[in-house]
């Protein structure tokens, strides 16, 4: 085996062992976990929010806390200030959650900007805060005719961008307007099954992962550009 010695090319002040008390930390949570949900579509009858509601009632029936973030009258990214009330709500939302469930319809082969767009307000950074860093994220899409992986592949990649623990499982309604009865409820079928295994999914993960997520995501790379730019300011001020 070899030691951190025998490694030329390491930075041996950023290097870590693994942390077993950090990865397992001895007080977890209690509280409920804490799930935001988007959904990417503002049509008076979507399926994308209709199936958004009926995660969130399985979540809520599993033990975890929802919000569900209305997109109707957010901007387009960069189309207005950072303090814009819907942008401030979705980045509080963002922040006040443990895990995301994205929703999208698919639209020319491809998720619709109404999600995008949101994801797109949710910066990478606030200050020393990182919004979606190490969260849990279950990815869903609905078709208006076969089934399709187009939007969930597409989330996928843009969760990791995100930072996020994307979940393995994921969900694709075919001919999502099938599957709503008249209330809105999702009838009985394959696909809501699919739906509560992925639910299922999601608050384990949240549950496994929440205490942990910080040092899950510390990277030995971060670390040493950290290390780095507090000796250039160092050298800044001894100047």
């Amino acid at each position: 085996m070899s030691s951190p010695s025998e490694l030329p090319s390491l930075d041996q002040g950023s290097f870590q062992a693994l942390d077993q008390q950090r990865l397992f930390p001895a007080a977890r949570a209690s509280h409920a976990p804490r799930i935001l949900l988007l959904y990417g579509s503002v049509r008076d009858r979507s399926c994308s929010r209709l199936l958004t509601e009926e995660a969130a009632r399985l979540l809520q029936a599993m033990g975890a806390e929802t919000r569900i973030y209305d997109p109707r009258g957010l901007p387009l990214p960069d189309g207005a200030p950072d303090d814009h009330p819907k942008v401030r709500e979705l980045r509080e939302l963002a922040q006040w959650s443990e895990g995301m469930v994205w929703s999208s319809p698919e639209r020319h082969g491809a998720m619709s900007a109404i999600l995008k767009a949101q994801i797109d307000w949710i910066p990478l950074s606030v200050g020393a805060t990182r919004p979606t860093q190490g969260k849990t994220l279950a990815i869903m899409q609905v078709s208006g005719g076969s089934q399709s992986f187009n939007a969930v592949n597409q989330m996928r990649v843009l969760g990791r961008w995100m930072r996020m623990l994307t979940i393995p499982n994921q969900s694709s309604v075919a001919k999502a307007y099938q599957e709503f009865d008249e209330a809105g409820r999702m009838k009985p079928s394959s696909f809501y099954e699919r739906v509560v295994d992925v639910m299922e999914e999601l608050v384990k993960f949240t549950w496994l992962t929440r205490d942990a997520a910080p040092y899950l995501v510390d990277r030995y790379s971060e670390r040493r550009e950290s290390a780095a730019a507090l000796a250039a300011r160092t050298r800044l001020t001894s100047i």
